[in-house]
C-alpha cells in the first residue's frame, strides 16, 4: 500500500507565549499543499521489520525517523505483524514544511488502513500528537486555525484559488530550536483569523511570522529569497515555520531558473 505524505505552509505564525511544559503556543494557519513523499508499506514475507530510504535530504542513520517512532507506538496498543517500509523523501527537511511530521502522520494513517485497524480520526491524532507539534494536523489534512503547541485545531476558511505557488528553499535547514533561540513571545494586536479573510495583496502588511526576525537577522539569505518574490511580483511571501523554506503565491506561472541558483524550487497551481 501507498500514501503520499504532503507538506505543508503556515499562513502567518504567532508566537504568543512560553508553557510550563517548556513548548510555546502559537497561533498560525496551516494549509496543505501539493509537494509530495512517497510512503510505501508491504507484508515481510521473512518476518523482519525493515525501514528504507531514499530521496533528498536524508540522514545517514533512519532510527529517529517519524514513520518508525509512529510504528512503535502503536504496536504498543496493537498485535501488529512485521512489515517492510520504505520512505521516498521529496519535500526537504529543516525547511519548515512539515514533511517529517507529514510522513509521520501518514504512517499512522497507513498503518490504519493496511490492518483495517478502523481508528477514528480523534484517535489518530492523539496517537499523532505523541509524533511531534504538528503531527496531527495531517491527519485530517485540511486548513485550519492552529493553537497551543500547534497541535489544536479549528476550521477555517482559505479562500486561495487559482494561485501558483513558488516555494524555495536555500542549501541549509534552520532546526526548531535555532529559530526559537531570541524570540520574544507576545500577544498579537491582529487576529489572524480575520486577516486571512482579506484580500491576497492585503495580507503582505496583516500576515506575519515572527520567527522572521530573528532568523533572517542570522541567514540574510533566506530574507533575499522574499525580497526576490517580490520583485518577481507576488501576492504575497512568507517564511514557512520555522524556515528556511519560503513561499510565494502568484497570479501567473513563475520560472524560477536561474532567480534561484542552487536552491531546492518546488512550483503548482493550487
Amino acid at each position: 500500500m501507498v500514501l503520499f505524505p504532503n507538506a505543508k505552509i503556515n499562513l502567518g505564525l504567532h508566537v504568543t507565549g512560553r508553557r510550563e511544559d517548556g513548548f510555546h503556543n502559537i497561533e498560525t494557519v496551516f494549509l496543505p499543499v501539493p509537494l509530495k513523499d512517497v510512503l510505501e508499506m508491504v507484508k515481510a514475507e521473512d518476518q523482519q521489520f525493515a525501514f528504507t530510504l531514499s530521496g533528498i535530504g536524508i540522514p545517514a542513520d533512519g532510527a529517529e525517523n517519524l514513520c518508525i517512532k509512529a510504528w512503535k507506538i502503536l504496536q504498543k496498543d496493537f498485535d501488529l505483524p512485521p512489515v517492510k517500509i520504505h520512505l521516498h523523501k521529496n519535500i526537504p527537511t529543516g525547511a519548515g514544511l512539515g514533511g517529517g511530521s507529514s510522513d509521520g502522520a501518514y504512517m499512522i494513517r497507513l498503518i490504519n488502513s493496511y490492518f483495517s485497524l478502523e481508528i477514528t480520526d480523534e484517535q489518530m491524532e492523539d496517537f499523532a500528537r505523541q509524533l511531534g507539534s504538528d503531527c496531527a494536523f495531517f491527519i485530517r489534512n485540511r486548513p485550519v486555525f492552529a493553537t497551543g503547541k500547534g497541535d489544536e485545531f479549528s476550521p477555517i476558511e482559505v479562500k486561495i484559488a487559482n494561485k501558483f505557488l513558488l516555494i524555495v528553499k536555500p542549501p541549509f535547514g534552520v532546526s526548531t530550536s535555532e529559530a526559537y533561540a531570541g524570540i520574544r513571545p507576545s500577544k498579537t494586536a491582529l487576529d489572524l483569523r480575520d486577516s486571512i479573510l482579506l484580500p491576497i495583496t492585503d495580507w503582505r502588511n496583516k500576515i506575519v511570522n515572527d520567527f522572521e526576525i530573528t532568523v533572517f537577522k542570522k541567514h540574510p539569505e533566506i530574507a533575499e529569497i522574499k525580497a526576490r518574490m517580490y520583485d518577481l511580483g507576488a501576492l504575497f511571501s512568507l517564511m514557512s515555520g520555522s524556515g528556511s523554506a519560503v513561499y510565494a503565491l502568484f497570479n501567473r506561472k513563475i520560472d524560477p531558473t536561474g532567480h534561484f541558483p542552487g536552491m531546492f524550487c518546488y512550483s503548482a497551481w493550487i
